[in-house]
């Protein structure tokens, strides 16, 4: 087996973050603001805004929880494909959208539920270096309603916007995981 290049963190979590279990009808929520939330995670009682429809819990990207403004930082060098703002009750809010090359594919990485300032920080079209500051965890009030954290989800498919879906119809599983695969690619063992 191909060894993968070291990656950089994409948030400084302490080794005492807390893996969550958001798979029950009523999750418990962390209990500490350092915490992980597992890909490929049915979660039937978190998604319960319009947004869903009452269908899609199936997590397919990580969460990586810490206090508001904690630095977000690109896993490897890439540059900035698109940056937005999904104003939905339980979407995203701020999002930036990186691309990236991992041995010779392009593989693209959302960035959501980030801080309004992280949008300014850089421009569509601008690179960065591994490890460089592409955001900040945002407050509830502005990352469409979740305690802080980033939903960090992979894609080897190229989206047109600054939006992929983070949950998905348990239906569309397989589909869902072989486009999005799954973020300890880049990320390491998490849990």
């Amino acid at each position: 087996m191909q060894r993968e290049p070291e990656f950089h963190p994409v948030v400084l979590l302490p080794p005492w973050a807390e893996v969550l279990d958001l798979s029950g009808p009523k999750p418990e929520p962390a209990k500490s603001h350092w915490s992980i939330g597992k890909y490929d995670e049915l979660r039937p009682g978190l998604y319960t805004t319009e947004l869903f429809g009452g269908r899609r819990h199936l997590h397919i990207g990580v969460d990586l929880g810490g206090p508001v403004g904690t630095a977000v930082h690109a896993f490897s060098e890439g540059r900035v494909l698109h940056q937005g703002y999904n104003p939905a009750d339980g979407d995203y809010g701020h999002v930036v959208v990186t691309e990236h090359s991992l041995r010779g594919r392009t593989l693209f990485a959302l960035h959501g539920h980030l801080s309004q300032s992280s949008i300014g920080l850089r421009k569509p079209g601008e690179t960065f270096s591994a490890g460089e500051v592409i955001g900040w965890l945002g407050a509830e009030g502005e990352n469409g309603g979740w305690p802080p954290h980033v939903h960090f989800q992979l894609s080897w498919e190229r989206p047109q916007t600054h939006d992929m879906p983070g949950a998905v119809d348990p239906a569309d599983r397989s589909r869902a995981l072989r486009r999005y695969p799954d973020p300890r690619l880049v990320l390491g063992r998490l849990w």
